[in-house]
C-alpha cells in the first residue's frame, strides 16, 4: 500500500474547548454557574468553575509550535492553532494530514469528567455533563458529518445516571464514553465490586466502548517526586498494564459478554508479555485460588473486549500476530505533544512496511468504524477519503512550524470572559 492510499481514523485526540460551548445548552437555574473561560491578569487562558481555575498547559496543545517551546507553563488562546479549539480549524488541520476521522477526549474538565465529579450539587453538576455531550455531539461531530468520531462524559458520581446519559446519547449516534482507567484512585468504587454494573450493563446494551485513557485515574504514574518528566512519560503508557490486569481479573467481562473497552493511548508493544504472563499466572493459581474463567485462558477473554490504540509502536506491529489484529487501532493525538501531525501518514507507515493491506486497513480505519459504529462514508465517498485526497482539500492551508512565544500577551488589566 502507498501512504496515499491510506484511509486514517484516529481514536484519540483532544479537543481544547472553545468559550461558547456551554451557551443555550445549560438550564437557566444553572446558567450563572456554568463554566467560563476567561482570560488571567497574566494573559493566559483558563476555565473557571466552582471557585477552580483550571489552565491549558502549553503540552496540551503544541501542534505547530517547535518542541523548544513544549512545556507545562499556561497558555493564551493566541498561541496555539485555531484547529485546537474551532471545528473548521480542526477540520482542515485534519485534511492537510490526510486523517479522515478522529475520536476527542476533553481537556479542561480532565479525562472523565472528574472536574463535575467534584461538585457538590448533583443535579447542577449533571447539567453540566449534558450541556457538554449536547456540545460535543451536535457542533464539535455534527457540523462536519463523518469527521469526527463522538465521545461523551460520564457522571463519575452516580454509575445508574452514567448509565441513563449512555443511552442517551447512544439514540444521537454516540457510542463511545471516557471513563476512568482506576476509579479506586479517584476514590470510588473499584472494577471489583457491583457499583458500577449499571454503566456497564447499559455500555453493553447500547454497543458503547469504554474508552480509559492514560491519566484518567488521576495520578501521574512516577517513582519519586524529585522524578524527571521524562520518568512519567516513560511510565505513562505502560500505566494501563495495571488497567488491563484490573479488567481481566475482576468479574466484568464475565458478567457483561458484550462489554468492549479501549485502552486510550496505551500503546501494544507490551502486549504480547502481559498476555503471556496472565495465562502463565492463571494456570499456576486456578487451582487454589478460586479464579474460574471456564474453558478460556485470560488472553483470550482479553483479545475478545478490549481495544487496542497506539499511536507510533513499530514492535507492536512486529509481534501483532500475538494480538488480536481486528481489536488494534491508530492514533494520532493532536494537538497533545506526542502528536506525529502533520505527518502522520509517514510517520505510521514507517512501522508498516511488509504488512499486508488487508491488516493495513484494520489498524488504520476499518477497526475503529466497527468498534465505534461509525460509518464515514455514508457522507464522503471511499476515493475522497484517502490521504492525498485529503491532503489536496488543504491545499495553501499554513502548517509549518512556527514560533509563537512573541504571541503572548505581557499582562491583561482584569480576568474577563474571553
Amino acid at each position: 500500500m502507498d501512504v496515499d492510499d491510506m484511509i486514517l481514523v484516529s481514536v484519540d485526540d483532544h479537543v481544547i474547548e472553545p468559550a461558547h460551548m456551554f451557551e443555550g445548552r445549560v438550564p437557566k437555574k444553572y446558567e450563572d454557574a456554568a463554566p467560563r473561560f476567561v482570560r488571567r491578569d497574566d494573559g493566559t487562558m483558563a476555565w473557571r468553575y466552582e471557585g477552580q481555575e483550571i489552565l491549558n498547559t502549553a503540552l496540551n496543545a503544541v501542534a505547530g509550535r517547535p518542541p523548544s517551546e513544549f512545556g507545562m507553563e499556561p497558555t493564551c488562546i493566541e498561541e496555539i492553532r485555531a484547529g485546537c479549539y474551532d471545528i473548521h480549524g480542526r477540520v482542515k488541520d485534519m485534511n492537510a494530514n490526510g486523517v479522515l476521522g478522529s475520536m476527542c477526549f476533553p481537556s479542561f474538565p480532565r479525562f472523565c469528567g472528574q472536574l463535575f465529579a467534584d461538585t457538590a450539587d448533583t443535579d447542577q453538576a449533571a447539567a453540566m455533563v449534558r450541556a457538554y455531550n449536547d456540545w460535543h455531539i451536535e457542533e464539535w461531530a455534527g457540523t462536519y458529518p463523518g469527521r469526527i468520531i463522538p465521545l461523551a462524559l460520564p457522571m463519575m458520581w452516580d454509575p445508574v445516571a452514567t448509565a441513563a446519559e449512555v443511552r442517551r446519547v447512544a439514540k444521537q449516534g454516540c457510542h463511545a464514553v471516557t471513563f476512568s482507567s482506576s476509579p479506586y484512585d479517584l476514590g470510588l468504587p473499584t472494577f471489583y465490586s457491583d457499583h458500577w454494573d449499571p454503566f456497564w450493563a447499559a455500555c453493553a446494551e447500547e454497543g458503547t466502548v469504554v474508552c480509559m485513557h492514560l491519566g484518567s485515574n488521576s495520578r501521574p504514574p512516577t517513582t519519586s517526586p524529585d522524578a524527571p518528566i521524562e520518568l512519567v512519560y516513560t511510565l505513562s503508557p505502560i500505566s494501563l498494564m495495571a488497567t488491563a490486569g484490573d479488567l481481566l481479573w475482576s468479574p466484568i467481562f464475565r458478567k457483561f459478554p458484550a462489554l468492549r473497552v479501549a485502552l486510550s493511548e496505551g500503546g501494544i508493544g507490551w502486549l504480547p508479555y502481559f498476555l503471556e504472563r496472565v495465562d502463565y499466572i492463571y494456570r499456576h493459581t486456578k487451582h487454589w485460588s478460586g479464579m474460574d474463567l471456564g474453558d478460556r485462558l485470560p488472553s483470550q477473554i482479553f483479545s475478545e473486549h478490549v481495544i487496542l490504540c497506539f499511536i507510533d509502536d513499530a514492535v507492536g506491529i512486529e509481534n501483532r500476530h500475538h494480538l488480536n489484529i481486528d481489536n488494534i487501532t491508530w492514533e494520532c493525538d493532536y494537538p497533545h505533544s506526542d502528536t506525529t501531525w502533520p505527518v502522520a501518514p509517514e510517520t505510521l507507515m514507517m512501522s508498516l512496511t511488509g504488512v499486508p493491506d488487508v491488516e493495513i486497513n484494520k489498524v488504520t480505519h476499518l477497526n475503529a468504524m466497527r468498534h465505534f459504529s461509525y460509518d464515514p462514508f455514508a457522507h464522503i465517498p471511499r476515493e475522497r477519503a484517502t490521504v492525498s485526497a485529503l491532503r489536496e482539500q488543504a491545499a495553501g492551508w499554513d502548517i509549518s512550524i512556527k514560533s509563537v512565544k512573541h504571541l503572548r500577551p505581557e499582562t491583561a488589566s482584569t480576568a474577563r470572559a474571553f
